[in-house]
């Protein structure tokens, strides 16, 4: 299992620099995840950039991305995250909880999160 965040599912839908990393996790069989939150600014930036719910969610689909809610305990690590990296957005601290919590590695295009022992960088 390997979560993603925005960032990396934003690469991929946009075929930028780091799509081929998410590209290959899905190839070797990894099956992918994030957060309702992060799955949330997708939706928001992509129809930012013109483009249809209906269009993104079909792409993702060939990613066999699931979507998971956030819960109490995914909300109570991205708050004890904040001490140790403040700078990182709530959504960041929640994809590093999600992960957290399934023992997951996180991609991610933010160079923020490169310290956090989770993080795989995708670019």
């Amino acid at each position: 299992m390997i979560v993603v965040d925005a960032s990396a599912v934003l690469a991929w839908l946009g075929d930028e620099p780091g799509a081929d990393a998410v590209e290959a996790a899905t190839a070797a069989g990894e099956p992918l995840t994030c957060s309702a939150v992060n799955w949330s600014e997708v939706v928001q930036k992509a129809l930012a950039r013109g483009v249809a719910l209906d269009d993104v969610a079909a792409a993702v689909t060939l990613l066999r991305l699931s979507v998971v809610d956030v819960g109490r305990e995914d909300a109570e690590r991205a708050a004890h995250l904040w001490l140790d990296h403040p700078s990182l957005s709530l959504a960041d601290r929640l994809c590093l909880a999600l992960a957290d919590r399934l023992d997951a590695d996180a991609l991610t295009a933010d160079q923020a999160w490169a310290a956090h022992p989770r993080a795989r960088l995708i670019r």
